[in-house]
């Protein structure tokens, strides 16, 4: 699934023809994608201008002069790709699951793809943004300030279960996903079993530290292409190559001067890849 510096990535690829531009039709090609289409909803986009093209999350958003915004989330297989004025669709294109279409006011086009059919879209009053059931409960960005060491502290210290899951769930950090964790933990030094409660204020500081310089990194990258990722243009991603970690294991740790094994785990039904010998589990000292 699509996670943060993905998002991102179509985000930035998305707003030089959405942004300003008017839409002119909306063409469903199905009544549903995960969940059904809101009411009207090609007719209550038909006609709005973009203000701006955002991201929340995993979300993309479109706000719109009408006063509503549209929310997008790719899901597993869903991929936006951006015709500009003039360009055609790709003769070689698969069209089989191109189920909406975007046309604009400029004859660009927005053409939303998904094969799995995971992905879905709502539309709702700008002003309630907040009031989304897909909105209200997200955590601090994984970029900038709004993640704080201070405030992470706090959030990990009554959590018993294991750190991996703790970043996984977006309550707390809003866009990690199960990839960029790994990278995480691996940076900075902690075993992806360590309960939360027991890591220190320094590597939660140092956490804090890689996750900012993962999630640039990997959006100056272009995101990560393992299956189905595409950006706006129909490219793929290359932060898959920097992977120190994920999927990994029984390969040698990149680390200088390390060369341990990387393993595998299966927590909670997803894969954790990660250095034995580079995190080692550090239990909390419990004095007699």
């Amino acid at each position: 699934m699509p996670e943060l510096p993905e998002v991102e990535t179509v985000r930035n690829g998305l707003a030089p023809v959405m942004d300003g531009n008017r839409i002119k039709t909306v063409q469903l090609n199905r009544p549903d994608l995960r969940f059904p289409f809101p009411e009207n909803f090609a007719d209550r986009l038909s006609g709005a201008k973009v203000h701006k093209t955002a991201r929340r999350a995993k979300y993309l958003l479109f706000h719109l002069d009408t006063g509503e915004t549209l929310l997008c989330h790719l899901g597993m297989s869903g991929s936006f790709l951006a015709l500009k004025t003039g360009e055609a669709v790709p003769p070689d294109r698969n069209t089989k699951h191109d189920h909406v279409l975007f046309k604009m006011s400029d004859d660009a086009m927005l053409i939303y793809n998904d094969p799995r059919r995971f992905g879905f879209m709502d539309l709702f009053a700008t002003d309630d943004m907040d009031k989304s059931k897909f909105l209200k409960n997200l955590g601090a960005e994984p970029t900038g300030n709004e993640i704080s060491a201070t405030k992470l502290l706090q959030q990990l210290s009554t959590r018993k279960g294991p750190i991996k899951s703790a970043l996984l769930d977006q309550r707390i950090i809003a866009g990690l996903g199960n990839i960029y964790v790994c990278e995480i933990l691996f940076r900075t030094g902690v075993h992806p079993a360590m309960p939360a409660c027991d890591l220190t204020p320094k590597q939660i500081e140092d956490m804090v530290d890689h996750t900012r310089n993962i999630i640039r990194e990997a959006i100056i990258s272009g995101g990560s292409s393992l299956k189905d990722f595409t950006n706006a243009d129909g490219d793929l991603g290359y932060f898959q190559h920097s992977f120190d970690v994920y999927g990994r294991n029984d390969q040698p740790c990149r680390k200088p001067g390390c060369g341990h094994i990387i393993e595998r785990i299966v927590q909670s039904g997803r894969s954790s890849f990660y250095c034995p010998d580079c995190q080692k589990q550090r239990l909390k000292k419990v004095s007699a």
